[in-house]
């Protein structure tokens, strides 16, 4: 009897082991435009909810389930920044935590970012410090910050508009002369032409009356070679898909020296029920060693840009070439290994 619970016991620890090793997509049943910050052995997890700021703190991002989470900021009621809390992002910059993140007062022509500043090492203490709103010049419409050290020099890369309509979302970026303000103009580096960036129903009342979409850019660096991967198509068609930009010359600032590849990277799998794949961020295994992209997809066809969205991560490769292979969006039945520890 003894010998016989004593193997049971070891059969659980086994499978308890096992399934800590292992994990399915989604990592949570759902949560768009996902990003994560790894500092002192943690991941410090976020995604939009909307209406606040919510930080998730876990050794494993595939166990989220179980992570510790707080909302570390509620927009005050009644501001230009108090709905629509879109695509927040967490970065350390000067041994100071600083959130991203773009909204606006219930009016979409007003969207805008801002930043928050927390001076205390640990994100889930201190206190957050509204510090502004982050304009560029000319101020316009504006979503999907995202913030990057490139040469000592730090950058923001967002989507906005050309002028105050909605008609076409295009990549920007701009130097900032201190991590809450924006020291350059700004210049656009990708617009929508290709095909598979401008699909969308022109027909469609509910959803914005545009179709080219460049969106949610990411800085993405593998050796001395520099990518831009942006989102690409609106949001709510089954088309939303990942892009390239490469960087050719030395500077950033330059439009000529990023150069768009013809094809998107990454797309749905009808084979793997996996559908508008798109706003993504990457991150590092713990170890260092394998590169991992984060993203949101529907599981079913038509489900639009709303709550079905769940977040989803698996690793990536590099071509002979220099550039990400991003590979297919795995389905939600094949188990992968979590990152390499």
């Amino acid at each position: 009897m003894k010998k016989t619970l004593a193997l049971l016991l070891l059969l659980t620890f086994t499978g308890l082991f096992a399934q800590k090793k292992t994990f399915n997509n989604p990592i949570l049943p759902a949560g768009a435009d996902p990003y994560s910050t790894y500092h002192n052995g943690y991941y410090y997890y976020t995604h939009t909810l909307g209406n606040k700021l919510m930080l998730w703190k876990t050794k494993n991002l595939a166990d989220l389930n179980n992570a510790e989470s707080k909302v570390i900021w509620t927009p005050p009621a009644g501001t230009e920044y108090s709905k629509d809390v879109w695509a927040p992002e967490f970065h350390i910059i000067n041994n100071k935590w600083y959130a991203y993140f773009a909204a606006d007062g219930g009016d979409n022509h007003q969207h805008r970012m801002y930043v928050l500043e927390n001076k205390s090492e640990d994100p889930f203490k201190g206190a957050w410090e509204f510090k502004g709103k982050i304009a560029a010049a000319p101020d316009r419409w504006a979503i999907d910050g995202n913030i990057f050290t490139y040469n000592n020099q730090l950058y923001m890369i967002w989507s906005g508009w050309e002028g105050n309509t909605n008609g076409q979302q295009n990549i920007y970026i701009a130097k900032m002369s201190n991590p809450w303000t924006l020291g350059s103009q700004r210049v656009v580096i990708s617009q929508p032409t290709y095909n598979w960036e401008k699909q969308g129903d022109l027909d469609d009342a509910v959803n914005p009356p545009h179709v080219n979409v460049n969106e949610g850019p990411q800085f993405l660096q593998h050796g001395k070679d520099v990518f831009i991967v942006f989102s690409s198509s609106g949001c709510w068609t089954d088309f939303y898909s990942l892009g390239l930009l490469q960087l050719t010359g030395d500077d950033l600032m330059n439009a000529k020296n990023w150069k768009k590849h013809e094809q998107p990277i990454f797309v749905k799998s009808e084979a793997n029920s996996v559908y508008a794949p798109g706003h993504n961020s990457f991150f590092k295994s713990p170890d260092g060693k394998e590169d991992w992209i984060l993203f949101h997809a529907n599981d079913n066809p038509d489900e639009g840009c709303g709550n079905k969205r769940s977040p989803r991560m698996q690793k990536i490769e590099w071509n002979k070439d220099g550039t990400p292979n991003l590979g297919v969006p795995v389905s939600n039945k094949q188990t992968l290994q979590i990152p390499s520890e």
